[in-house]
């Protein structure tokens, strides 16, 4: 990281204002930013709403032609993101850094960062896909496309895994640390606004200020909401498959299994407004809170798994799936299939539905996660930071994924679920997987334990990335008067996952968020480029004994 010329550099920059409206409905916010997000997002739910064919047909079309033509820029964005982050991270010079002031001590302590990390990060898609990514590898991936093993034969349980942690493993998480990184080190080191423009100062500086900053903010807003409906439209389809399961009624689903529309009314209105509510109440109390509260759920259903389910199996797949992950993880990461041959067109339709569909869903999911990261992290050492934010949840994921989905695909093999599990419908296969594996008393208890606790992550993530949106619209100030736009957003998510569920279901939801994905993509390249910079300077203007953070250059402008 140190640079090869001795030329000293220049103090940071430590100033990059952004107009904001100083009365009225939109105090404290850049009307800039705001406005252009309200009403894209506004568009996009009447477009739905009012007009569900031309939307449907639009959008499915403009979906095929972006996955296919930007798989290899999403493949190598995100390789390329993985690497900067771990090259931050090892080198001692960059490494040592903190995301703030020398010796500034964090705000949090370790338990609840990682309980927060892992709610707002994860938790929803973990509980739908801790059971659905095994056993849809186990059915069918690269190895089974090939024809080197049989689908769903233990000899294709390996191959199953080695997929399933590279799409929930270091990708995932290195796409939200560099994010948090680079927005939070400039923003705890040199006090630029805590949004997403600021990320980009060391490379574009001042002109940020502008149209081009109030493009970027926008951008990263409308990629936010996309991002967080995916997850909340998976929340709501297991929720109500949940409440199925506890008996409360026929009228939850359609007969073909599906959620109803008055069902996912019901399910939107009550975690929306308990979302909105937390919003209300801040990072510190309600979303600490309930971060605290889904970890212990979540260490309490794992451990049933682990006693009263394939356990012992579960651990031996997490090591043999280590191994292989590691193994082929770089490889993995730079594999694009290409038509052609014999299994070409088929691989290339399952690297689309997978790999690139969840790259496309990390980097919309980014500047929320990112962001909330970086709002948590203030006081951490780049290391501490990065091992933190990539390998613990990583691990924690490759745990569930082992330990749960370990528990259906053992079922499966030894022939007690008889498909029961794995022909189920995503949403239901982790109710389903209790149902083979418990008494029925006692898997309806512990099935409403799963809806209790994926209700708390629906809350967490969903208050957590309004907070985060009104964040970047309020030029970086994560306090005021912001009770009227919580209150739109949390109605705007609710009108996008349950406009999007009724018309389209879950896959109308997931293509539009690939479509909002791509814009914000590029800035992320951009980001990985200037925390690099932003590094490599400071460690230069560290070695001629330049100012490295807002506070160095006000002592020295006093020293002056």
């Amino acid at each position: 990281m140190t640079a090869r010329s001795d030329t000293p550099v220049a103090p940071p920059l430590v100033e990059l204002p952004i107009e904001t409206h100083d009365r009225g409905f939109y105090d404290g916010f850049s009307r800039a930013v705001t406005i252009p997000s309200k009403v894209i997002v506004s568009l996009l739910i009447m477009w739905a709403i009012f007009f569900p064919v031309s939307a449907s047909e639009t959008l499915t079309a403009a979906n095929s032609n972006i996955i296919a033509s930007f798989a290899g820029w999403y493949v190598y964005l995100v390789a390329f993101l993985m690497f900067t982050c771990f090259m931050l991270a090892l080198v001692p010079q960059s490494g040592n850094l903190r995301i703030g002031n020398p010796g500034e001590k964090p705000e949090f302590g370790r338990f609840s960062w990682f309980a927060m990390l892992f709610g707002a990060g994860i938790g929803i898609g973990l509980l739908t896909y801790s059971t659905g990514e095994p056993l849809a590898h186990f059915t069918d991936n690269p190895e089974i496309i090939r024809g080197s093993i049989e689908t769903r034969s233990a000899e294709a349980v390996r191959s199953a895994y080695t997929f399933t942690f590279l799409h929930w493993g270091f990708a995932a998480w290195a796409t939200y640390a560099l994010v948090g990184l680079a927005i939070g080190y400039v923003a705890y080191r040199r006090n630029l606004p805590l949004t997403v423009r600021s990320a980009l100062a060391p490379l574009f500086g001042l002109h940020l200020s502008g149209r081009w900053g109030h493009l970027i903010d926008i951008v990263a807003v409308v990629a936010t909401i996309l991002g967080v409906a995916v997850t909340m439209g998976l929340g709501v389809e297991q929720f109500v498959a949940g409440l199925s399961r506890l008996g409360l009624g026929d009228w939850l689903l359609e007969p073909d299994g599906s959620s109803s529309a008055m069902a996912i009314i019901v399910a939107l209105v009550v975690l929306i407004g308990a979302s909105t509510l937390s919003a209300l109440s801040g990072v510190g109390r309600g979303i600490k809170w309930l971060s605290n509260l889904n970890m212990g759920l979540s260490f309490a259903l794992l451990a049933l798994f682990a006693i009263a389910g394939s356990g012992f199996f579960g651990l031996r797949l997490l090591g043999v799936g280590l191994w292989d992950y590691l193994r082929t993880l770089v490889p993995n990461s730079l594999t694009l299939f290409e038509p052609g041959g014999a299994f070409g067109a088929a691989l290339v339709q399952w690297q689309l539905d997978w790999t690139v569909f969840y790259w496309a869903w990390w980097i919309a999911f980014a500047p929320f996660v990112g962001m909330f990261i970086a709002r948590i992290s203030r006081g951490r050492t780049i290391r501490e930071y990065v091992l933190g934010v990539i390998l613990v949840p990583s691990l924690m994921c490759f745990v569930w994924m082992t330990i749960v989905g370990g528990t259906a695909i053992d079922l499966e093999l030894s022939g007690a679920a008889q498909g029961r599990i794995v022909d189920t419908g995503i949403s239901d296969q982790l109710y389903a997987t209790l149902a083979v594996l418990l008494d029925p008393a006692i898997a309806a208890i512990v099935s409403g334990l799963v809806v209790v606790l994926l209700m708390t992550y629906l809350i967490t993530s969903t208050d957590s990335a309004i907070l985060i949106v009104n964040t970047i619209n309020g030029a970086g100030d994560t306090e005021g008067a912001r009770r009227f736009h919580i209150l739109f957003w949390g109605a705007a998510l609710a009108f996008i996952v349950g406009s999007m569920l009724i018309l389209g279901g879950i896959d109308a939801i997931r293509i539009t968020m690939i479509i909002g994905a791509l814009p914000f993509s590029f800035v992320v390249a951009l980001m990985g480029v200037s925390i690099l910079k932003a590094v490599a300077f400071d460690i230069r203007r560290k070695r001629h004994g330049v100012p490295t953070t807002a506070d160095g250059c006000a002592d020295m402008e006093v020293q002056k």
